[in-house]
């Protein structure tokens, strides 16, 4: 079964994903790519869940188009949106726009899991 575009639905279970550290994240700040372009040809979905120890973050960035959302699942942690860092907690969701600079550490006592949606892949 494939749609206009030539992709075909797909199922995967997270712990067929292996862990990745990306550039910028650092301290045990891992993410798995569940739904890329190399992982289920996606053409505009970036879909992971990350896990960040304790002391593990995201250095502050910016992104020129992309959009990002993340959804908590697990932990506390401290989001900075424009220099500004605010508790964030399970079941907390976070909309990021183009341009705005953001971070995200684990400040907790326990690992900081969340679901992280970026749209479109490139940052372009």
């Amino acid at each position: 079964m494939e749609d206009i575009k030539g992709q075909k639905p797909s199922i995967r279970n997270v712990v067929e994903v292996p862990w990745e550290e990306f550039p910028g994240h650092f301290g045990g700040a891992l993410s798995k790519p569940l739904v890329r372009p190399e992982t289920a040809g996606s053409h505009l979905l970036d879909y992971r869940i990350s896990c960040y120890q304790p002391k593990a973050y995201v250095e502050p960035h910016a992104h020129k188009v992309q959009e990002q959302v993340y959804h908590v699942l697990e932990g506390d942690g401290l989001m900075e949106i424009d220099g500004k860092r605010q508790v964030v907690r399970k079941h907390d969701v976070i909309f990021i726009p183009p341009g705005v600079t953001h971070a995200i550490y684990n400040t907790g006592l326990i690992d900081l899991t969340f679901i992280v949606v970026t749209t479109p892949i490139d940052d372009q």
